[in-house]
């Protein structure tokens, strides 16, 4: 049975309004040089739309990303909402998703988000000294300041968004700092991202902005104490959160901790269907949605094999006492050799990873056994007979204490 799937949509391409020094997607206008100005016509959107509510989703999710998607004004969202209630089955639960830079948020885009109920990703590396160092725009200046006015527009029209931080060599030993500030200024909703750029000659060789492993790994165990100690019900952060949904129900959230790629396509402007859009390149292009329904693409050869090749990790991923959180992560951080003349490689943050989870595994099991006390007491008083959690009595308890379920957690 073909499994749920979202679509990443560019319909402006690679055109932004500003030039953020580490971002990987500019350089991918090279692929449609025909054109300095790219916008999705409405027969592309159409195409689609249709296309995607034709498909049986539990969910129907539209991530609208760039570049900047905001270039393309509200009455191109206009016609996507009015678009996906045309070809909505009945019952149909539909979501928009849109990834900004802030700089173009207004009155007019904010009371649009609100009344469609669009979650909004803002970008903002941290406080003014952070952000501005290499988030700045065509004319070379910094965007902190504007930013803040798009995030207040967001608040004073009451629409919903998170803050996704890009990590880099600038801000990575500013964990602490970076959470602190956008706590303070009342962002609940977080999101972190490494930023990672390599030499085309080996591929293994960090640029100017590259973090690496091991501080990927500091940045994020600041981040978990200041967030454990003071935060842990108040403020959501994606990563934390998709670890907590793991270890409570099984479930895994962020596509990097699933064991296959199939969670979403990314569509360009002009209907071109990528795997990825960290794989946006002609060895990767599947086709267009012209030519193909969604449902033969997922069922293509060349994806099938794109999804496959995550679970192909080195057998030195098997030994790992944390593979089932990581899954070997994303293929594309997949550069450092394993062992010599192996032929397989792991991730550039893999020390990271098992640094972060070694700190913050037991803490983590510690709030979900918090989590499984309170709804036992909720169950308890609602007389419910159901048994929360999963955890046999006498077994030992899963926040990793030596003590068995029924004298720890589940006493």
């Amino acid at each position: 049975m073909q499994k749920p799937f979202a679509l990443l949509i560019k319909p402006a391409s690679a055109d932004c309004n500003m030039r953020c020094s580490y971002c990987y997607y500019l350089p991918k206008a090279d692929l449609y040089p025909k054109s300095s100005v790219h916008r999705m016509p409405k027969s592309i959107l159409t195409k689609i739309i249709a296309g995607y509510m034709a498909t049986r989703q539990p969910q129907y999710t539209y991530i609208w990303q760039g570049g900047e998607p905001t270039l393309m004004g509200v009455d191109f969202f206009q016609e996507a909402v009015e678009l996906q209630k045309r070809f909505a089955q009945p019952g149909a639960i539909i979501s928009n998703i849109l990834q900004t830079n802030g700089m173009l948020i207004d009155d007019a885009l904010s009371e649009f988000f609100y009344k469609y109920r669009f979650l909004i990703g803002i970008s903002l590396d941290g406080p003014r000294n952070l952000h501005d160092k290499y988030r700045r725009t065509v004319n070379g200046k910094g965007a902190h300041a504007a930013v803040l006015e798009g995030i207040k527009c967001l608040n004073r029209n009451s629409v919903q968004f998170n803050v996704v931080v890009t990590v880099s060599s600038h801000n990575v030993s500013h964990g602490r700092e970076i959470y602190r500030y956008l706590r303070d200024i009342d962002c609940r909703y977080l999101q972190y991202i490494p930023c990672t750029e390599f030499a085309e000659k080996d591929g293994i060789t960090p640029g100017k902005f590259t973090v690496t492993g091991e501080q990927w790994g500091n940045f994020l165990c600041e981040v978990f104490d200041e967030w454990q100690r003071n935060d842990a019900q108040k403020v959501s952060v994606r990563l934390f959160d998709s670890v907590m949904n793991y270890l409570l129900n099984g479930q895994k959230g962020m596509c990097s901790m699933k064991r296959s790629c199939n969670s979403y396509f990314m569509v360009e402007y002009n209907g071109d269907i990528y795997p990825c859009d960290f794989y946006a390149g002609a060895e990767y292009l599947l086709g267009n949605i012209v030519e193909k329904s969604l449902t033969d693409f997922y069922k293509s050869v060349e994806f099938v094999g794109f999804s496959n090749r995550k679970a192909k990790w080195s057998p030195r991923c098997e030994r790992c006492n944390y593979l089932d959180l990581c899954a070997g992560d994303c293929p594309r951080y997949r550069i450092l050799p394993a062992a010599p003349g192996d032929g397989h490689f792991v991730s550039w943050f893999c020390e990271g990873w098992k640094k972060f989870y070694s700190h913050s595994l037991q803490k983590f099991n510690e709030i979900c056994c918090q989590i499984r006390r309170e709804k036992q007491k909720i169950s308890s008083r609602q007389g419910s007979t159901q048994s929360v959690p999963k955890v046999g009595r006498n077994q030992p308890c899963p926040c990793g204490s030596s003590l068995k379920y029924k004298k720890c957690c589940g006493r």
